[in-house]
């Protein structure tokens, strides 16, 4: 009887980092998830800021090839409507989150 007791404080051992391991997981998966997003938000910056440049130099008179103006303002528009979706996307998925009940 004794010696199933003992076998048992072995196993608790593997349970305590086995959740030890699935926290850092945990917190893993966020931090990347995180990082995508700020990525996500700092090329939609650029993009917009390209945008912004290309009008400027075509305001300016330093350009007159609107190909590339249609092109950089298309980038920064689809940049953006995806930001947006995806962000509609994850509020809605947290308020489904906070509304389940436990």
């Amino acid at each position: 009887m004794i010696n199933s007791v003992s076998g048992l404080a072995e196993f608790s051992k593997y349970a305590m980092n086995s959740v030890t391991s699935a926290e850092k997981n945990r917190n893993a998966t966020f931090e990347d998830m995180f990082q995508a997003a700020v990525n996500l938000i700092n090329e939609t910056n650029n993009y917009t800021n390209a945008a912004e440049e290309a009008e400027m130099a075509y305001a300016l008179g330093l350009t007159d090839n609107t190909h590339d103006l249609m092109i950089a303002q298309q980038k920064a528009s689809l940049s953006l409507q995806y930001t947006i979706a995806i962000r509609n996307q994850v509020i809605d998925s947290y308020k489904e989150i906070m509304s389940l009940q436990f």
